[in-house]
């Protein structure tokens, strides 16, 4: 290899010992035992690798690990977790449900407080959060909120036209009604950002009480009604895609699922059941707009 040429493919001990089959020291124990070949010939500790070699442990075929794909979870948060990946007071995070990736990490679209529940994403493409999250992309976040405290039509137009907050002047674009009795109703607000307890310090500066907030929805994903608080589901390639276009990103195209990945999601869905009616209705919670 001439110098400042880029060495192709990796190192075969790294590729064995990211299969799982042994530390990287115990692959290059092998690797110098004669015990692995790379298309049919015995390997040298040091040689590189590529997918398309053929590799083998003691005779065995190695099924080399494909690249991780770009993965979204779509999570139902309870009131009562916080957003953070831990926590000194011990409280519970929204990472303690989510399954275990096995490289890189998740990273949240954005935040909810510790007394909002509903809408969450989770991406392991930092790319893909960065770009959902900046204002640029202008996507808009709706919220079903309960307020205590007289609303009326004065104080919506005020809501939608501007008010300003601590951090500058900040609006709803949409205030829909959806139920309610004297003061307790619930309202459907939209925002175009994510500042911080935006959607509470908007109604509190109106003088009245937000009781319940649950966000709903992030840009064209809603919850689905199967998803219970506290669930999780990931979201498939066309879905992954579609985000990608609200985020102002090319679609990623990316392979199809595995069969072994479309039945873990086939179980994700059958594990998820419905709430009953009954509950739903002992909630005085609106069933929604749509």
């Amino acid at each position: 290899m001439s110098e400042g040429t880029t060495p192709v493919g990796e190192k075969l001990q790294k590729v064995l010992a990211r299969a799982g089959l042994g530390s990287r020291r115990e692959m290059e124990r092998a690797i110098e035992a004669g015990r692995v070949t790379v298309n049919g010939t015995v390997a040298k500790l040091g040689e590189r690798v590529t997918e398309d070699d053929l590799i083998e442990l003691d005779g065995k075929r190695l099924q080399m690990p494909e690249e991780e794909r770009c993965r979204v979870i779509l999570y139902n948060k309870p009131v009562g977790e916080i957003c953070s990946r831990h926590d000194p007071e011990g409280r519970p995070t929204v990472y303690d449900r989510l399954p275990r990736l096995r490289t890189g990490r998740w990273i949240s679209v954005g935040r909810l407080d510790f007394n909002t529940s509903g809408l969450l994403l989770f991406t392991n493409s930092g790319e893909l959060a960065h770009r959902l999250m900046h204002p640029s992309s202008v996507i808009d976040r709706e919220y079903l909120v309960r307020i205590q405290g007289q609303v009326d039509d004065e104080m919506k137009q005020r809501l939608l036209t501007g008010v300003l907050l601590d951090d500058g002047v900040a609006r709803f674009t949409d205030i829909v009604e959806s139920g309610g009795e004297g003061n307790n109703r619930w309202f459907y607000c939209v925002v175009m950002e994510g500042r911080n307890r935006e959607v509470r310090r908007l109604w509190e500066s109106q003088g009245v009480r937000v009781s319940r907030l649950k966000r709903v929805r992030y840009g064209n994903v809603f919850i689905p009604s199967q998803v219970r608080v506290g669930q999780w589901i990931e979201m498939e390639p066309a879905d992954i895609d579609d985000l990608c276009e609200t985020a102002g990103l090319p679609k990623l195209g990316q392979r199809p699922l595995t069969q072994a990945e479309k039945q873990g999601l086939q179980r994700q869905r059958r594990k998820l059941r419905k709430p009953p009616a009954t509950a739903q209705r002992k909630s005085g919670k609106p069933s929604g707009r749509r």
